[in-house]
C-alpha cells in the first residue's frame, strides 16, 4: 500500500560542487604473502591523495571484497569525511569496481589509480594544465614509461606526424622511471637509452610524452558516458585493454605528464615510501570547463588506429621515423629493444 506521492518525484538533482572524482578499488583480502604488505602500503596510498588534492576532489573507494581490517579503515575514512563516496562489493574484477566508481557521478574529470600509487605535490594541477594546453587530449597519465607511443597512440602520431612538435625530448625524471621499473620486478638490464628520452609533444613552453599508462590515468568523464557494464576478468585478460581503447572512439589522446608525480609502490614496502613527504597541498582553484570531442569518424579511427599504426611497426621505417624524429643517432638502431643487443 502507498498513500501520497514522494516528495522528491520529478525533482532534479543539484550540481555537484565537486569538479573532480578519484576512484580507487581495493582488494586486499587478507594480510599474507602477496598481500602482506598491502594494507601498510594503501594507507600510504590514501594519505598522499588527501595531502596532494584540492576540496572540489570527490574521492571514490570501492572494496572489492577485503578482508575486516581494511573494511574498518575504510567505514573510518567515510565516517571521519575523509572520502565522500564508499562502495562495498564481492571481489567482482578490478575493471567492474572501477565502473562501479565511476558510474552515478558526473564530474569533468575523473582519476582512476591502483591502491599502490604513492601521488607527489602538485600532480592534480599538473594534469589540468593539460588538458587545458591541449584540447584534443582525453587521458593524462603522471608517471612516465618506456615506449608508451606504441600502445593506442595511432591518433596522436598521425595528428602531429608533421608537425615539429612531435619529437623525442629529454627525460626529466630518470629516477621516476626506473624507480618504476623496480617497482613490477624489473633488473635493470633494460635498455638505458629509455632512461634518456622518450618521444612527446611541445606545447606552450612545456611538454608531455606520447602515450599513458593505466594504473594511474585522469580521463575525460565524456569517454564513459556509454561504457560497458561487465568485464569478465577479475584482473589482465582483455578488461585493462578496455580503459586504452575507450579514449579513441572519440579520438582523443593519450599522454603522460613529462615530469613523473607519483610513484608505483608494488606491494612490498621499503622504507623510502614513508620518506616522501607530501606537504604542498594543492589549494588554487583549477578552472574547468574543458573541450570535448564527438564520436570519431569510422574510416579516420581505421586510418589512424589500425593501417597508420601497422605502417609504423616496419623495423626500417621507424628507425627512419626515430631519425625524423631527432632521437640521437647512437640510439636509433637499439631503441626498439628494451634489452640492447
Amino acid at each position: 500500500m502507498r498513500i501520497g506521492n514522494n516528495p522528491h518525484k520529478d525533482e532534479l538533482i543539484p550540481e555537484s560542487n565537486y569538479l573532480h572524482q578519484v576512484v580507487i578499488p581495493v582488494y586486499i583480502p587478507n594480510e599474507e604473502a602477496y598481500f602482506v604488505d598491502s594494507f601498510k602500503i594503501f594507507q600510504l596510498c590514501m594519505e598522499s591523495l588527501f595531502a596532494t588534492i584540492h576540496n572540489k576532489t570527490f574521492i571514490t573507494l570501492v572494496n572489492n571484497g577485503s578482508c575486516n581490517k581494511v573494511i574498518e579503515y575504510l567505514d573510518f575514512l567515510y565516517k571521519e569525511g575523509k572520502i565522500q563516496e564508499l562502495i562495498h562489493t564481492e571481489n567482482i574484477g578490478k575493471l567492474n569496481a572501477i565502473l562501479k566508481g565511476v558510474a552515478g557521478n558526473n564530474m569533468e574529470l575523473v582519476t582512476i589509480a591502483d591502491a599502490d600509487v604513492l601521488f607527489l605535490n602538485n600532480w592534480q594541477l599538473e594534469t589540468a594544465k593539460v588538458f587545458r594546453a591541449l584540447p584534443k587530449v582525453g587521458v593524462v597519465g603522471i608517471v612516465p614509461q618506456f615506449n608508451m607511443f606504441k600502445n593506442k597512440c595511432g591518433n596522436v602520431l598521425f595528428d602531429n606526424l608533421c608537425f615539429k612538435k612531435l619529437k623525442f625530448i629529454p627525460i626529466k625524471s630518470a629516477e621516476g622511471l626506473i624507480r618504476f621499473y623496480d617497482s613490477i620486478g624489473w633488473d635493470r638490464s633494460y635498455n638505458k637509452d629509455y632512461l634518456k628520452y622518450g618521444l612527446g609533444l611541445e606545447f606552450e613552453n612545456s611538454a608531455v610524452f606520447i602515450g599513458s599508462g593505466h594504473f594511474v590515468a585522469t580521463y575525460k568523464k565524456q569517454m564513459f558516458q556509454d561504457m560497458k557494464s561487465y568485464l569478465n576478468y577479475k584482473l589482465g585478460g582483455d578488461s585493462e585493454n578496455y580503459l586504452d581503447v575507450l579514449p579513441l572512439k572519440y579520438d582523443y589522446w593519450r599522454v603522460t605528464t613529462h615530469d613523473n608525480y607519483a610513484y608505483h609502490m608494488g606491494n612490498v614496502f621499503e622504507d623510502w615510501m614513508s620518506e616522501i613527504k607530501q606537504d604542498v597541498k594543492t589549494s588554487k582553484e583549477i578552472d574547468f570547463g574543458f573541450a570535448q570531442q564527438k564520436v570519431a569518424n569510422p574510416f579516420k579511427f581505421y586510418l589512424k588506429n589500425r593501417l597508420f599504426v601497422k605502417f609504423l611497426r616496419s623495423g626500417f621505417l621507424s628507425r627512419i621515423f626515430y631519425q625524423w624524429k631527432k632521437l640521437p643517432k647512437s640510439m636509433i638502431r637499439n631503441y626498439n629493444n628494451i634489452v640492447p643487443k
